[in-house]
């Protein structure tokens, strides 16, 4: 049976990830999933959960001595945080991962060679920094212009390395804003780009910190989903030692968004946005890139959504009305 560690296995994709894996298994067959998180909501996703941090003294070790044949690497603090508790963001967003890659090394030595698990780090299109081009290719360098853009990026990097010399098989995806997230509002920068669309849709108000100007790129929790089991499964020879995949979205301003659910949820949903500009989150969204040419995940097969409207369906379809 596959074993398949979920790292950040409580929050909203890693719930999503592990129920998916509950509903279909791995490659049809039933896996062995466990999820590391610092804490789980009640009635979550099947699997072993285990409640942990990762920058614990051994947490890593312990992890790693299971053995897992996949690891989805989700635990992070999101974008604001990083931004505001510098420590914690270096602590949690890049040297935990370093750990953990150094305990998978331990456990690969050990095995005489044999043991290389996959592994599938959810990176972040803030590894990209200002001055954009119209469109992002995958020539684009990566220059982050944030604390969190900075940690994505090294960990991109150490996970390559590690893959390069044959410990590990990683490969990292760079993931659009995930939206429309369900539940609360959290820390990420970002997360208004869901207020904006979840708190109407649930009959409550929503403020807007940024103008309706702004153009950034989407993909659906769903989507997320669908990135990350595509990722573990790939056959990351073809990569060619380009370990780090631009992943597909809908690009569209701020104002695209909102027409979007107009055409949904009628004007009394739109009139429950509120422009109250953040000059923190705008300082932050204008270092982030906004359109991308996915041509080579795209080419791998790595889809997403064609268009706002269907983003906001999703949501509607799975998530609207639950807590």
């Amino acid at each position: 049976m596959t074993k398949i560690l979920i790292l950040g296995g409580g929050g909203m994709i890693g719930q999503k990830l592990a129920h998916h894996l509950a509903d279909n298994g791995w490659n049809g067959q039933p896996a062995d999933v466990t999820l590391y998180d610092v804490d789980f909501r009640p009635n979550g996703a099947a699997g072993q959960q285990i409640t942990g941090n990762l920058t614990d003294p051994g947490a890593a070790e312990a992890l790693a001595a299971n053995r897992p044949d996949i690891v989805f690497q989700l635990a992070a603090i999101v974008s604001g945080e990083a931004e505001t508790n510098f420590d914690k963001g270096w602590q949690v967003n890049m040297f935990a991962g370093w750990t953990l890659l150094e305990a998978l090394r331990a456990e690969h030595t050990a095995s005489g060679g044999t043991y290389r698990p996959r592994i599938v780090f959810s990176s972040s299109i803030a590894v990209f920094g200002a001055p954009f081009p119209d469109q992002i290719d995958d020539e684009f360098l990566t220059a982050p212009l944030t604390s969190y853009g900075a940690q994505k990026a090294i960990c991109e990097l150490m996970l390559a390395d590690f893959s390069r010399k044959g410990f590990v098989d990683g490969v990292s995806i760079r993931l659009p804003t995930i939206c429309v997230r369900p539940g609360k509002p959290n820390a990420a920068a970002s997360s208004f780009f869901s207020g904006i669309i979840r708190e109407p849709l649930n009959d409550q108000e929503a403020i807007l910190p940024v103008s309706d100007s702004v153009r950034h790129s989407h993909a659906s929790p769903k989507s997320a989903v669908g990135f990350l089991i595509k990722a573990a499964g790939m056959d990351t020879e073809v990569l060619g030692g380009r370990l780090s995949l631009n992943m597909p979205g809908v690009s569209c301003t701020v104002a695209e968004q909102i027409e979007a659910l107009r055409e949904i949820a009628g004007q009394e949903a739109v009139d429950l946005i509120k422009p109250v500009q953040d000059p923190a989150i705008v300082a932050i969204v204008k270092n982030w890139p906004r359109t991308f040419d996915s041509a080579r995940a795209r080419a791998l097969g790595f889809t997403s959504e064609n268009s706002f409207k269907e983003i906001i369906q999703t949501y509607i379809d799975e998530d609207l009305g639950r807590s």
